[in-house]
């Protein structure tokens, strides 16, 4: 804000004044743009700061956030008090109820985990419980990985070969293919 102070000739009255006064003076039905009401300032107060741009937008939007203009369809206008608010995008806010007059409002709850009590007595620990599986309803078996059993101590027996060698027969070399070769 002393920025401001130190450059802002004394003649020129405050900014929101100023952007009042455009906004009046410009007269559109749909509000004025951030150049337009620019314009209309330098035009009618030649001497202006220096960041004059950079001001104008910060006071736009400081008046802009205590309601004291209307921001829609990128151009500025004043409030109108008949109007009803313009509700933005999304789900509007709850309403709140009034509390009676008389009430007291408890403290609100802490939010996270409560803090240990470190006078109270340490707890027993728990015994094991025993492993038991469970069947789900309906299937007959039970939910979840199978348990893994040991291998027993001897390696089952080779199987029996059908007649038939394993895996993929090795590829027959005709005469075509070494006189392919050799060339």
């Amino acid at each position: 804000m002393a920025a401001e102070e130190v450059n802002k000739p004394p003649s020129l009255p405050p900014y929101p004044e100023m952007i009042f006064r455009a906004i009046e003076a410009l007269n559109s039905d749909n509000g004025s743009n951030k150049s337009t009401i620019s314009k209309y300032i330098e035009s009618t107060y030649g001497n202006l700061p220096t960041g004059h741009s950079s001001l104008l937008t910060h006071h736009l939007n400081m008046m802009k956030a205590s309601g004291e203009l209307v921001f829609w369809k990128n151009n500025y206008m004043k409030r109108d008090p008949t109007a009803p608010p313009r509700r933005g995008r999304g789900r509007p806010p709850k309403l709140k109820v009034p509390l009676p007059p008389g009430s007291v409002l408890s403290p609100p709850k802490p939010r996270g985990r409560p803090p240990k009590d470190p006078n109270a007595p340490p707890k027993p620990p728990k015994p094991p419980k025993p492993v038991q599986m469970k069947v789900s309803s309906g299937t007959g078996k039970p939910r979840g990985r199978p348990r893994k059993f040991p291998r027993p101590a001897t390696p089952p027996a080779p199987p029996v070969p059908s007649g038939r060698p394993r895996g993929r027969p090795p590829k027959v070399k005709g005469p075509l293919t070494e006189v392919s070769v050799q060339q």
